[in-house]
């Protein structure tokens, strides 16, 4: 699992999720539908509307992956931070049961109020 409390998924930007397809398809279940995408250099998560998948991908050649699946059910608060004039960054922080905070940084460009709304239309049912 990844070490949420040592790290952060930082400075991630809508992608198309078909280019991730070939790694989370296989993690999905009957029913589970890919909402959005999201990726920083290497890593990345994806939205789904049962939970956050997020993938840390490890060592030289990419093809070691920890897939961290972090579902919706377990959500006791979110918070999300909009971008700024100065600081061009927003950001979504998740605290789950068990796991505790779990933050996310996404360039200025990504929605994080319409990432907000999402969650909250899973979370709050």
């Amino acid at each position: 699992m990844i070490d949420f409390n040592n790290s952060a998924f930082v400075k991630m930007k809508l992608v198309n999720p078909t280019m991730l397809m070939p790694d989370i398809q296989p993690l999905l279940i009957n029913g589970e539908q890919v909402l959005s995408a999201y990726k920083a250099m290497r890593d990345y998560c994806v939205f789904t509307n049962k939970r956050v998948i997020s993938v840390n991908v490890q060592g030289v050649t990419g093809k070691k992956k920890d897939f961290t699946s972090l579902p919706y059910s377990k959500v006791s608060a979110y918070s999300v931070e909009t971008a700024g004039t100065l600081d061009m960054d927003s950001e979504l922080e998740l605290y789950f049961s068990g796991v505790g905070k779990v933050k996310f940084e996404f360039t200025g460009q990504s929605n994080i109020i319409q990432i907000g709304q999402l969650i909250s239309a899973y979370i709050l049912r």
